[in-house]
This record gives structure tokens, sequence and C-alpha cells, in this order.
């Protein structure tokens, strides 16, 4: 069942989640990924411009920080990625806007993906991996429509645009990052 995103939220997103020390603030995340806060008329139109109504929890973060380098950078998989046997990894999380390269509507954006790398067109790229572009995270409105609740799926161009599931939501994926430490062999 596909929930419809609404303005109105009905709780609060990311409730009792602990944000302290979960952005990297570095130099290379401040000139590359981090944006202004988007107003709410930005956030309309990099909505139209993609097609998509962008989840609550996802505007609600870049609200508060637009974009970044997460501290936690790995997700864990119940199938093997080209990244890893059991998990995922991720170098940034694309702000909302356009001044940055990555960012949703930037040059190196959603759509640059789906129409230079032949990303299918199922929803939104939110996240960029280590690979540099052969694979990535994305939106995923398939089952919900283009303004319903999205799931999170990680897509390896590598091995034919594989989609493996992540998350049923947004929250969900940023909830379940872990750190790269928790996946090191010894």
């Amino acid at each position: 069942m596909c929930h419809q995103n609404k303005n109105v939220n009905m709780k609060q997103e990311f409730e009792g989640f602990d944000f302290t020390n979960f952005w990297d603030d570095n130099y290379d995340a401040r000139k590359e990924y981090i944006s202004d806060v988007p107003t709410d008329e930005l956030i309309a139109d990099v909505e139209k411009e993609l097609g998509y109504k962008l989840p609550a929890s996802y505007i609600w973060l870049m609200k508060q920080h637009n974009g970044g380098i997460p501290f936690k950078t790995c997700f864990p998989t119940d199938s093997p990625t080209n990244w890893a046997e059991n998990h995922i990894a991720i170098t940034c999380i694309y702000g909302i806007g356009r001044e940055k390269d990555y960012s949703l509507c930037g040059e190196i954006g959603s759509q640059f993906m789906i129409d230079e790398w032949g990303y299918p067109a199922i929803g939104v790229a939110i996240c960029d991996c280590p690979s540099a572009g052969h694979d990535m995270v994305f939106l995923d409105y398939r089952e919900c429509g283009p303004l319903g609740e999205p799931k999170v799926v990680h897509i390896d161009q590598e091995s034919d645009f594989k989609i493996t599931p992540l998350a049923e939501n947004f929250e969900d994926f940023i909830r379940g990052l872990k750190s790269a430490e928790e996946y090191e062999v010894e």
C-alpha cells in the first residue's frame, strides 16, 4: 500500500533520532555538496522539474542541512552488490537545489544520471556512491506514483542496472545508515 505525501505532517520527522555528529562538514562537503537551506519556492520548483513530490522526511532533513556527507556511509543489504557482500556505501546525500553539481537538479544530479548514464527513470537519484556514478541510491516511485511515499533502492549500473531494495522510506534509510568501521574485515 502506498501512502500519499501530504504537506501536513501527521508526525514529527525523525522523532527521537539524534543528528549530533551526523554530518561531516569538512571543506569538500561545504564546497561540493552543502547548499543553503531550500525555500518552499525552490522545493516546489525542484519537485516540478523532477516530476515527483519529495518525501516529507527528505524535505525536513534538507531544511536542517541541505545535502552533504554523513559520517555513517554504509547501509546493510540482504544480497550482494557491486560494493560488498552485505552492504552498500554512499559518498553524499544530494541537497535540494541546482547550484551544486551534486544536488538534485545540479549538473551531476538526478536527471543527468538518468539521461547520460542510462539509469532507469523510476524516481530521483539522492545519493552518489564511491564508484563515481557506477551505482546510485534512488527514491523509487514505481509502486506509489509521483505523489506517493517512495521506497529507497540501490541501482548498480555495472550489473545491468540491478535494483536492490534498501528501505521502505527515506527516514528508514537515514536511520539505517551504519559506520564503515562496522563492515571492516579484521
